[in-house]
């Protein structure tokens, strides 16, 4: 049977903590909370920005929602761009596909963002569905996301067949809500206490372990 891999974004395919700090410093700014130190808004990096901003800066709802406007306002300009793919990604991403290996994103990032940054980068051919939160914050949670991705792959009823890569607490949890199995990367934004204490399906440290391991499973 094939492999169905869902790919997170940020801290699995992209580094990309340099656009979303900056963003979030931005943001932070504006709202009259400013941070300076960068090693306290790591964990902004991949979750969705609404409860971080709430349970960070004590913000109400409301006022998160404010800050996550002002995050976009120079994210969607700046920040996106403030980016790369891990050394390697692109040729893993060639090989597993070369292999028949379906891909797929599945990320708590707005879908527009994610589809640019892929784009950008050259890397929208390899996947076969791009999926990630809505704008208006519907669909944010990662679980969410992943029930998206399986439903567009016709997977459904059929989720034995997908597995989930990412590399913060958030994406095991949601596969493991979502009934698949999740590969969890520690060379992203999470630690590997982090990752251990949510008991992924596996855990890999770099961009060759990872396409070593993903290989031998078809």
């Amino acid at each position: 049977m094939s492999r169905y891999l869902l790919f997170d974004l940020d801290g699995t395919l992209t580094e990309s903590g340099e656009g979303i700090i900056r963003s979030v410093q931005y943001a932070l700014e504006k709202m009259g909370k400013p941070e300076t130190d960068v090693q306290k808004l790591r964990s902004f990096i991949g979750p969705p920005l609404i409860p971080q901003f709430m349970s960070f800066s004590g913000m109400t709802r409301e006022e998160a929602g404010q800050a996550v406007q002002f995050y976009r306002e120079r994210y969607s300009t700046t920040g996106v761009f403030e980016n790369r793919p891990y050394p390697g990604i692109p040729e893993m991403l060639q090989t597993l596909t070369d292999r028949g290996y379906v891909l797929s994103v599945a990320s708590s990032k707005p879908e527009h963002y994610v589809r640019q940054i892929l784009e950008h980068f050259g890397l929208t051919p390899f996947f076969h569905e791009i999926v990630g939160a809505t704008m208006d914050e519907k669909r944010t949670e990662k679980a969410d996301v992943i029930e998206e991705a399986l439903k567009r792959l016709g997977l459904s009823d059929q989720r034995d067949r997908a597995i989930m890569v990412g590399d913060k607490e958030h994406d095991v949890l949601g596969a493991q809500k979502a009934g698949i199995p999740c590969v969890a990367v520690t060379y992203g934004y999470g630690s590997e206490k982090e990752l251990g204490q949510v008991s992924p399906w596996r855990l890999v440290s770099s961009v060759a372990e990872l396409g070593e391991y993903l290989l031998s499973l078809n």
